[in-house]
């Protein structure tokens, strides 16, 4: 038999007040869309901000409807469409921010494991890591260096 070890590193700042400008930017942009949010059932709004390498930058936001919970996160929503309308084109960094309407929103989240497996796809297709960053309305914020991190021993299109 033999033991392997599988680990990863992330940053961890107190505040989004000890970013760069450039992601507290894209952090803020990230907060500021949790209102287009489509939550009438969680009542938990998520918004995700993503610069791509050609400079521009979208968004997305969690979407849900009456069949609960089929809806469609905040980090697949920014995907699809950065994937619409910039084929092609890796996402340099991307943060995900929410407001919980009935509870706190003061520490980071992290995407779910569909989102994971959607990152990770995401990166594997455009050949680029996604940098992510993750933080509540305040409190702490981690950057990951890769998305991928998140879902180690991930399914891809090699497996099939």
């Amino acid at each position: 038999m033999k033991k392997e070890v599988h680990q990863f590193f992330y940053e961890v700042y107190d505040s989004a007040d000890e970013l760069d400008p450039a992601d507290a930017a894209l952090l803020n942009k990230a907060k500021e869309v949790t209102v287009q949010a489509y939550a009438p059932y969680s009542r938990f709004r998520v918004g995700a901000a993503a610069k791509l390498d050609n400079g521009q930058v979208v968004t997305g936001t969690n979407q849900e409807n009456a069949s609960f919970p089929a809806g469609i996160c905040a980090e697949r929503v920014l995907m699809s469409a950065a994937s619409s309308l910039y084929p092609g084109v890796p996402i340099d960094t991307l943060a995900v921010s929410y407001h919980n309407e009935i509870g706190s929103s003061d520490n980071p989240i992290s995407p779910c494991g569909i989102c994971r497996q959607s990152l990770q796809e995401f990166e594997q297709r455009t050949g680029k890591p996604i940098r992510l960053l993750l933080g509540g309305e305040k409190g702490p914020v981690y950057i990951f260096l890769q998305s991928g991190l998140l879902l180690p021993f991930a399914f891809t299109a090699d497996e099939l």
